[in-house]
């Protein structure tokens, strides 16, 4: 009898924290950073090691298009 109390205590918790998680599905996207604040990053990753030449271009290619 506690187990089963127990456990339903648990399932109706669970399904009220789960309740509150639909969201509206929106995609919010913010940059809160200039395109050159962003070159100066991803010069700075690269001069560190942090990413090699190829990640390097296709991420600079990739801001370059974000900003036209």
């Amino acid at each position: 009898m506690k187990l089963t109390r127990t456990l339903l205590t648990a399932a109706m918790i669970s399904t009220l924290l789960l309740a509150g998680c639909g969201g509206g599905g929106a995609k919010v996207t913010s940059i809160n950073a200039t395109m050159g604040q962003e070159l100066q990053d991803l010069e700075e990753a690269k001069s560190k090691g942090l990413v090699d030449e190829k990640e390097y271009e296709k991420q600079r290619k990739a801001i370059m298009k974000r900003y036209k």
